[in-house]
């Protein structure tokens, strides 16, 4: 797992498990692991647990979207690949889950609510270090690159049923 990156979680709202700030904080650094490179220096990001209130209001405040859903990510920096200045911690962003849209999702799909949870940390902080899902190929790199990342963890493929990116 990577060092040089601070991750904060902080519970807002949402009836959270007593673990979520430590299943939160291992998705998001199993993500970093994976996809930010430590020579880029130090970086900081932070997972915020939330209810579906606050992320309806951010949904439809910043993405023009009046409803919740399950996982919201704002970057802190355009670049495709954030560096830091002078030992500085480079902020990639939030990642921002609803509890009810999380628990709702996991239940239709099968899914126990602490593993959907992980795969939505991941699938935001990717989202924080560039990756996408609008074409076809990038949905692909992106799925392939979470599929790999929840296996280390024992989840099944999320896609194997359902060819649907989680903030979609």
């Amino acid at each position: 797992m990577t060092s040089a990156v601070d991750v904060t979680v902080s519970r807002e709202a949402g009836d959270w498990a007593e673990d979520a700030e430590w299943l939160a904080e291992r998705a998001a650094l199993a993500a970093l692991g994976a996809a930010y490179d430590d020579e880029e220096g130090p970086a900081e990001l932070s997972v915020v647990l939330a209810d579906d209130a606050l992320v309806h209001r951010l949904n439809r405040e910043y993405r023009g979207k009046d409803k919740p859903t399950n996982v919201l990510s704002f970057a802190l920096t355009e670049a495709e690949e954030p560096e830091a200045q002078d030992g500085v911690p480079v902020m990639l962003g939030d990642v921002i889950l609803a509890y009810e849209t999380v628990a709702r999702e996991a239940s239709e799909q099968g899914k126990s609510f602490k593993d959907h949870m992980t795969h939505l940390v991941m699938h935001g902080v990717l989202h924080l270090l560039g990756y996408d899902h609008e074409t076809d190929d990038e949905a692909e790199e992106m799925e392939a690159l979470e599929t790999r990342l929840l296996a280390t963890f024992g989840i099944a493929d999320p896609y194997a049923a359902n060819h649907q990116p989680p903030d979609r």
